[in-house]
């Protein structure tokens, strides 16, 4: 093995062990949620294998949980995932060292640890194959057997609400939420979406609530938007000209 691939797997293994400290846990929750929602060990995994993202991941069984339609679903996993493409384009700056099967693989592993190693790597030097593959497929690996184990864990739990599993799914839905409070039109946008909600709850009931709700929250949005935009644009403006 040459020393300058053992030195950029030493430091791949280094730089994403403190990682996983962090991210094991995370899998070991899905793993247990998805069997308590109805998977089977085999759907959980092959769940965290073609999809690879912990938010989408757990923002589907929710939707799964109140039997929400597959295009919800598949809405929801797209925006949640979204920031991946913004990521595809700064990262393939880097990878002038990749063969085209490398290139579809490290898109393929890419996730926000590994997205945020390869930028700070590529900040000092030359971004190797070997040192982001040796950390992207360290971390899937490992995303699969957290997944396992919180699975074959969660088929042992006969009463899941005594471990709060059961309060799992809202808690991480609604801090996903609440992650968007910061920008400008969140409030009108939330409170249209919960009102709508509450209100098709009520007549039609699930699923539903969410994707009505969401829809309205969309069409606030897009109404919200470029009415602000217009007002920063034109308070700019009239700031530069002094009046």
């Amino acid at each position: 093995m040459p020393a300058d691939a053992s030195s950029e797997r030493r430091a791949a293994i280094r730089t994403l062990v403190p990682v996983l400290l962090a991210v094991l846990p995370f899998g070991v929750v899905y793993g247990a949620v998805a069997v308590q929602e109805g998977l089977t060990v085999a759907e959980a995994m092959g769940f965290s294998a073609a999809i690879f993202a912990g938010a989408s991941q757990l923002a589907a069984l929710q939707l799964m949980g109140i039997g929400a339609p597959v295009w919800s679903i598949l809405l929801t996993i797209f925006a949640l995932n979204f920031r991946h493409v913004l990521y595809s384009a700064s990262l393939s700056r880097h990878l002038g060292a990749f063969s085209g099967r490398q290139k579809a693989l490290a898109f393929f592993l890419l996730v926000d640890p590994l997205f945020g190693a390869a930028e700070v790597r590529a900040a000092s030097r030359r971004l190797t194959p070997t040192f982001y593959l040796t950390y992207g497929v360290l971390m899937y690996g490992s995303w699969l057997l957290a997944t396992l184990a919180g699975a074959s864990f969660g088929r042992l739990i006969e009463d899941p609400k005594a471990f709060g599993l059961d309060f799992v799914l809202p808690v991480y839905f609604l801090g996903l939420v609440m992650g968007f409070r910061s920008r400008g039109a969140f409030y009108p946008v939330a409170a249209t979406s919960l009102v709508v909600s509450v209100v098709v709850y009520w007549l039609a009931g699930p699923p539903w609530h969410v994707s009505i709700g969401g829809l309205a929250g969309i069409a606030v949005a897009a109404v919200i938007g470029p009415q602000k935009r217009v007002s920063e644009a034109t308070r700019d403006t009239s700031a530069e000209t002094g009046s």
